[in-house]
């Protein structure tokens, strides 16, 4: 179903720009609401993916925060020296080096979410929880569909078979 038309494609009420602007929102509250704790979002956010998934290279956290991976070096570097994160060889592959929240490292994750809670509360209080959660659903599906490793030029339609040899 196309949503868009050329025709009638405004930036206001496009779907790419307002979660890009409402995500910049949420950032630049969360910013401010770390400066008093002695953190940037960035290093925040790297924390709590190191919280919630146990087997992360400083490469997936780069992509994954879509910062530049020098910038990213020295987030880690910073992280590290301050003995929030620690570096460990892979056990199944000495050459990867994964990620390690350390306890210090989780209790200032912990020290830190009410902060970001009470912000998102408050970005989020004129949603209902049914609103809030058809908003989440839709946001997963749409990263999903655009996590798709098939790009969408090449995702076969009714009038577009797939081509032979593509992965569908």
């Amino acid at each position: 179903m196309k949503h868009y038309t050329p025709e009638t494609y405004t930036v206001a009420d496009s779907v790419g720009y307002l979660m890009r602007h409402t995500a910049s929102l949420m950032r630049d509250e969360l910013e401010t609401a770390f400066e008093g704790h002695g953190f940037t979002f960035v290093q925040w956010a790297t924390m709590m993916r190191l919280r919630d998934n146990m087997r992360l290279t400083a490469g997936d956290l780069c992509r994954d925060l879509r910062h530049d991976t020098g910038a990213f070096t020295r987030v880690i570097d910073h992280l590290e020296e301050r003995g929030l994160v620690r570096r460990e060889r892979s056990e199944e592959d000495r050459r990867v080096v994964l990620l390690k929240l350390t306890s210090a490292g989780r209790q200032a994750v912990q020290s830190m979410l009410p902060v970001v809670v009470d912000r998102l509360n408050e970005a989020l209080q004129d949603l209902s929880a049914s609103e809030l959660a058809t908003l989440v659903r839709l946001l997963r599906r749409i990263s999903a569909r655009l996590n798709d490793p098939v790009p969408a030029v090449e995702r076969p339609t009714a009038e577009r078979p797939a081509r032979r040899g593509a992965k569908s």
